[in-house]
Order: C-alpha cells, then sequence, then structure tokens
C-alpha cells in the first residue's frame, strides 16, 4: 500500500488528506480473487484491514498525534472496482503512518470490521482517547494477535481488563514491559508458576516470550481509560474477542483455555470441550488467589494436556536472569 497527502476537500479548508491507496493491479486482482470486494477502514487509530488478505493493521499515528473528531471517510470508486479511501484529519500536516505487522487473522475476523457495532467501538474509543489517557498505546491494542499468529495458538489465556495504570497495559493479559513494576496479580502467576512447573521466578513481568511460543494472552477487553478498571467493558470488545475465542475454538488442532476467575470462566460456553481442554480455577489477584489458583497446577495441566493431544508442550520459562524465590 501507499500513502500520500494532499490538501483536503470537502470537511474542512484546514484539513489534510491522507489517503490509503491499494497495491498495484497484480496485489488488486489477488484480493478480488480471494472474495474482497470492499476494503475496510475502521476508525480511531485502531484497526484497518487492507486490500490484501491475512493482514490486521494497527492503523495509528505516530507518538504525540491523534486523529481529530469528525473525520470525514470518503470512498472512491464504484462497484467491485478497487477503492481508495481518505482519512481526513483536522490538522496542517499529513500524518505518517508507520507500517504495521501482518497477521493471518485478518481473514478470520475481517466480518467484524463491517459490522455496526465496530464503528460504534472505534468511534467510542476515539473520543476516550482525545478526553481522557487510555491504555494501551494505540499501535499496541493488537499486540495479542499480532504476536501469537492464529496457525500458532495452542494454549488461550483469557483476562478481563488492560492495566489501567500508566505505561503497563501493552496488549497482553496479564503481561508489563521490563522495567514496569510487576502487578500483585502477575506475582501470584509467576508464584504458581514456579510451584507447578519448577521455573525460577522472573524479575520481569513481560509474557512475550509465551505469546511467541503459542500462547495467545488475550483480554476480553481491550482498552481501557486510565484510572477506571473495567470503563470500556460493553461498549463492544466483547463482542470483537467473543469472535476471537469462536475463531479458535474452530481450529482443528485441540487447544487449551485457561480461564481465570469468573468472568474468564463464563467464557467456557463459546468452547467445544469434546474437543479442546479448559483449565480453570479462582483468579489469580490477590482477592481470590487463596480460593482456588494457588495450587491450582495450570502449566502442568495444559502442557499435560498438550501431550495427550500429540502437540508440544509449552516452554514456560521467562528467564535469562533469574532471581530466588520472593
Amino acid at each position: 500500500m501507499h500513502l500520500e497527502s494532499e490538501p483536503g476537500t470537502g470537511c474542512s479548508r484546514h484539513a489534510t488528506v491522507v489517503r490509503l491507496r491499494g497495491a498495484d493491479r497484480h496485489e488488486r486482482s489477488r484480493a478480488t480473487s480471494d472474495g474482497v470486494t470492499t476494503e475496510e477502514l475502521e476508525l480511531a487509530g485502531l484497526v484497518a484491514s487492507s486490500a490484501e488478505t491475512g493482514q490486521i493493521v494497527s492503523f495509528h499515528p505516530q507518538p504525540g498525534t491523534s486523529v481529530e473528531h469528525g473525520t470525514c471517510l470518503e470512498r472512491r470508486g464504484k462497484g467491485g472496482e478497487h477503492r481508495s479511501f481518505e482519512m481526513i484529519e483536522h490538522d496542517h500536516h499529513a500524518r505518517q503512518w508507520p507500517e504495521m505487522p501482518t497477521t493471518d487473522w485478518n481473514p478470520l475476523l475481517r466480518d467484524q470490521f463491517e459490522l455496526p457495532y465496530w464503528v460504534e467501538l472505534q468511534q467510542f474509543v476515539a473520543r476516550e482517547r482525545r478526553e481522557h489517557p487510555v491504555y494501551p498505546p494505540a499501535d499496541e491494542v493488537f499486540t495479542a494477535l499480532h504476536l501469537t499468529p492464529y496457525a500458532d495458538v495452542k494454549v488461550m489465556i483469557l483476562g478481563q481488563d488492560p492495566y489501567h495504570g500508566p505505561g503497563q497495559a501493552h496488549g497482553l493479559c496479564f503481561s508489563v514491559r521490563r522495567g514496569v513494576r510487576v502487578p500483585p496479580s502477575l506475582v501470584n502467576i509467576h508464584k504458581e508458576l514456579h510451584a507447578d512447573v519448577g521455573v525460577a521466578i522472573p524479575d520481569h513481568g513481560n509474557l512475550e516470550p509465551w505469546a511467541r511460543r503459542g500462547v495467545l494472552l488475550l483480554n476480553t477487553t481491550l482498552t481501557v481509560r486510565g484510572g477506571a478498571a473495567g470503563s470500556h467493558q460493553k461498549h463492544g470488545w466483547e463482542t470483537f474477542t467473543d469472535q476471537v475465542i469462536r475463531v479458535v475454538d474452530a481450529k482443528i488442532d485441540p487447544v487449551v483455555f485457561v480461564l481465570w476467575g469468573a468472568s474468564a470462566r463464563r467464557k467456557r460456553a463459546l468452547i467445544d470441550t469434546s474437543r479442546h481442554t479448559v483449565v480453570e480455577s479462582a483468579h489469580p489477584s490477590p482477592l481470590s488467589a487463596h480460593n482456588g489458583f494457588f495450587g491450582s497446577r495450570p502449566f502442568s495441566r495444559t502442557n499435560a494436556a498438550l501431550v495427550a493431544a500429540g502437540r508440544e508442550p509449552v516452554d514456560w520459562n521467562l528467564n535469562d536472569r533469574v532471581v530466588a524465590d520472593r
């Protein structure tokens, strides 16, 4: 795809047009042969799927820029021809959009981007980002899908809300980047990991190694207002993540679903337990960990289920430098 700018028309005399243009004719023909007859542009710096299949691309401006309220969308072209989209931004300068990774989730989730709830969700999050701090940053909302391709998923750990403190959430449930204080729930996960499979407790809370080993670390709500836990629930994210659960459930190879806490355990209804394994317990939060999380041995149980299904167990190690037991 190509990005180019030109003076805006029709929305604001001060607007700048950022035009997402399709790829060359060969790529357009390929997209048409794959059954993609329309392109999707999702608002609010969250997701845009390109004309090529197999892509989920987080559409977001460089740090310090944002899509303004009142953004206009204009479709060019008629009928089945490839159409470009224009994003009108109320600014004097064209935004530069970084190239984003692609995933194999897009063909499985593309239909969601055309449903009414999706547009409403994008508008809601855009408004929230204008008025409040929102976590994680726009370019990290879909980190779980970027780091764990659909083809590689063998375990799914389901969280609820992103962390709502500054610098904590980065798109993987329960995870924080290195250098960020390990949250209490994750401290308890580390303790159970050590007690269960003997992995030394790491000195960080970054779970990216698990994500790269086929463990999908997905929250049921993908954004949150700073300092307000649960503030983005029931605005559409659950509809989207329920569909993610359904497409994982549709995998031919057996998957282990790890459900911690009442909210995650309600998603059991979306899982075919005749084909997949569910490992569930209380939540690792300090408020509930002693009511069934500690001693539940989720990591060894997960690996036992994978081995029984003929799949490789997960390497749960998170250490390149370890610390003594806490």
